[in-house]
């Protein structure tokens, strides 16, 4: 897995959405250069469908959603639809798999503020889809909390301190 590196995260608030508000159809596009290592994360009420390079298809979408009356955050990660063959498909699976907590690390510690006021939402679980059309590379995966990925972020914070 990638580092995270925070300050190689770039933030951007789609009004109306703020650091603090809204919960219900808070939405996450998060992207990044191949080139820089760098991760841009847009939230908003909708996706950054602008940031999206549709050649590639490399972005991971979440947003939080309600299931049985409780909030979860639900990812997406495009494997394909039939434009990439079997092996090209294989590939991007197990990069997305490989680089998933390095992605989810850095949407949650961008929204950490939003954390403040929801600390509630620190333990909800988080699943990922990842979709395609061939069956072995289809699946939804449990990732564990945003907890965890602020604990990863913050240890993280303090090994740089420490150096």
């Amino acid at each position: 897995m990638s580092k995270f590196k925070p300050e190689k995260l770039s933030v951007k608030y789609i009004p109306p959405a703020t650091a603090f508000e809204p919960v219900d159809s808070r939405k996450y596009t998060l992207t990044h250069s191949d080139m820089t290592g760098e991760l841009y994360l847009s939230i908003g009420n909708s996706y950054d469908y602008q940031a999206i390079n549709y050649k590639m298809r490399d972005e991971v979408l979440a947003d939080w959603i309600t299931v049985n009356g409780e909030y979860l955050l639900y990812g997406k990660a495009y494997i394909s639809n039939g434009e990439f063959d079997k092996n090209m498909s294989r590939i991007r699976y197990m990069i997305f798999k490989k680089e998933m907590d390095l992605a989810l690390t850095g949407l949650i510690y961008g929204d950490r503020s939003f954390y403040t006021n929801y600390p509630w939402l620190l333990d909800a679980p988080i699943y990922v889809q990842f979709a395609s059309v061939y069956p072995e590379y289809s699946e939804i995966a449990y990732y564990g909390t945003p907890r965890k990925y602020l604990n990863i972020a913050r240890r993280k914070r303090i090994d740089k301190t420490q150096v």
